[in-house]
Order: structure tokens, then sequence, then C-alpha cells
């Protein structure tokens, strides 16, 4: 380990340690456990034939570079996708959008830009945008903050089985950027020393460092039909913890060969914060948003379909294997 990784930026110490969030996040889950059916990503609530599919989230302290760079155009869009990409992970279509929107006091060009990437998103999703609540509370919230729920009704046979198998190839989606995961590691390292998100960003596609913390998650969505026609076992949204997620698949080794690559921001966020690659892997999707664990045949079926290509394979043991790292 050099010197800058012993010295380097963690999440942890950037305000967010994700064992502890994990710990409470289960703590509520046993507090709530016999209230209905959940998946990884989703809760299902039986509905005759089918089952309603409910997913929720929000943005994160991405909206906090949104309001330095007074630009809240696509945040909705991030709002939108990490919840049906969540549902899409278990295999759902997606059906309606309800958003609720906080701010510390009305502004109309806010309203109006975050009102402008919510539907975009849903556009993208194929979804219903069936409106939401705004409210007002100075007292309780500083500046803003957006989150939503989606609901998708799935029968039976769209939900993938969720659980991956030894021998299974994997699959991966290119994400766009950061998403809307790791964005208080992120901001930290941005914002070091006199570092500021008006910046010039050194990498090309950006000129600034806010407008490439900004780029809005990518919607998944788009798989679905192509999920339900294969013999696809299980799927990961790669977020909060990285690499961990593919462990939702099952207790498994993923052995990942061939990583897709990783958009300059995350080179950017790991010199700039003296970050380890372990962490890095531990915190941000490095470059893939999405994960399928699908047999060898069907991976091939899906690879010719989509924009997915083979990274690695599924094998007995556990713990993420990637660019020689184990998580």
């Amino acid at each position: 380990m050099s010197e800058d990784d012993a010295e380097g930026m963690t999440y942890a110490e950037a305000g967010v340690d994700i064992d502890a969030s994990e710990a409470a996040t289960a703590a509520l889950v046993d507090a709530v456990a016999d209230v209905g059916n959940t998946t990884d990503y989703a809760g299902l609530v039986p509905m005759g034939e089918q089952y309603l599919a409910l997913a929720t989230d929000g943005v994160g302290t991405k909206l906090l570079v949104a309001e330095a760079l007074e630009d809240y155009s696509t945040v909705g869009i991030d709002c939108i996708a990490m919840n049906v990409n969540d549902l899409a992970a278990a295999g759902v279509e997606p059906a309606a959008f309800v958003d609720y929107l906080a701010v510390d006091e009305p502004s109309e060009e806010l309203t109006a830009q975050v009102g402008e990437g919510l539907a975009a998103g849903a556009e993208e999703a194929g979804m219903a945008l069936v409106g939401g609540e705004t409210a007002v509370m100075p007292e309780v919230v500083k500046g803003f903050d957006l989150a939503g729920t989606v609901a998708g009704l799935a029968d039976e046979d769209d939900l993938l089985p969720g659980e991956a198998e030894a021998g299974d190839a994997l699959v991966g989606f290119a994400s766009s950027g950061i998403h809307s995961n790791g964005l208080t590691l992120a901001r930290r390292a941005a914002t070091k020393g006199d570092g500021s998100y008006h910046d010039d960003y050194p990498y090309d596609g950006y000129d600034t460092v806010g407008e490439a913390l900004l780029e809005p998650t990518r919607i998944y969505t788009y798989l679905l039909p192509h999920l339900h026609d294969l013999d696809v076992h299980a799927a990961a949204h790669v977020t909060g913890g990285g690499w961990t997620n593919l462990s939702r698949m099952g207790d498994y080794a993923y052995d990942i060969t061939d990583p897709l690559p990783a958009q300059d921001v995350f080179a950017f966020v790991a010199e700039r914060g003296s970050v380890s690659d372990e962490e890095m892997h531990r915190t941000f999707n490095m470059g893939t948003g999405f994960v399928v664990a699908c047999p060898e045949d069907a991976a091939d079926d899906l690879i010719a379909a989509t924009d997915g290509e083979r990274i690695g394979t599924v094998r007995d043991g556990d713990g993420v294997e990637i660019r020689g790292l184990t998580l």
C-alpha cells in the first residue's frame, strides 16, 4: 500500500459508513419483517395472480452538486433511475412513479427543472408519472431533497429467481459514470483543498468537475424484455456498496475477469482524494451499473441482443474478485 493509499479518503471518513448503514437497514427490516414479501430490490404484494412490486429511493448528496451549480435539470432522471433499476433487477416492468420533493423555500426554477428531469426519466423508463408531493419545510430541510416510489405489476413468471448458479456467465452493462451513489466521497475528493465543482475537468467530455459528477444515472429498463425471454437467474443493480452488490445474487464467488472500463471520473476521484482501489470498488460502480447472471448459452443471446458484455463467471465460494482485488 502506498503512503497516499494509507492516508487517502474513505467513504466512512467522508461521512457514510457502509457497514453501519447496512446494520441500521437490517434493524429496520427486522422490525417490519412480517409486513410483506420482499426481494433484494423490491417489495412484493400478492394481487390475485400478480404481484404489486414497490421500490423507493432518492438522489442522495448528488443534490448538493446540483445546488452548487444551480443546475437541477438532471436530478429528476437520477431519482427515476435509482428506483426503476431496482425493479428491473427483480424482473419487474415499472408502471407508475410518485415523487416527493422537500424544499426549505419555494423556487419555480428548481421545481420546473426537477419536473423536467422526472418527466424525461419516466418517458425513458416507459411508465406514468402520476404526480407527487412538494413540501416546504424550512425547519426540517436545508436546501432540498428529492425521493420517490415506483410501482409495477408482475406475473410470477416475470420475477427473476434472484439466485445465481455456479457456472453462470456474468454479463455487464456500462454505467454512465458515478450515477447516484458514493457522492459523499466523490464530493469530498472534488472539493479537497481549494478544489471546486467549477474547476476545469481534467479529461474530455465535460467542461467542469461538477458537470462530470452530475451526469445522470443510466436507466436499464430496456433490458427487461430480454431478461424475460432468456433463462436469466439473477441481476444486480450496482449501487451503494459498489461491487459488493453482486453478493445480493447469492453466496457465490464472482470472478470478474474482463471488467468494463471505468470512466475518467473515477480516476479523477481516486487521484484527487488519494482513494485506494479497494475503497473505490467498494463505493462506486467503476464503470458497470447493472450485472446479469445467466447460463452460458443465454449469455451469448443476451449479448447479441443488447449492449452487454461478458465480464466474468459465477463460481463456488464467496466474495468478488476484480482487478486484483478481493471484496
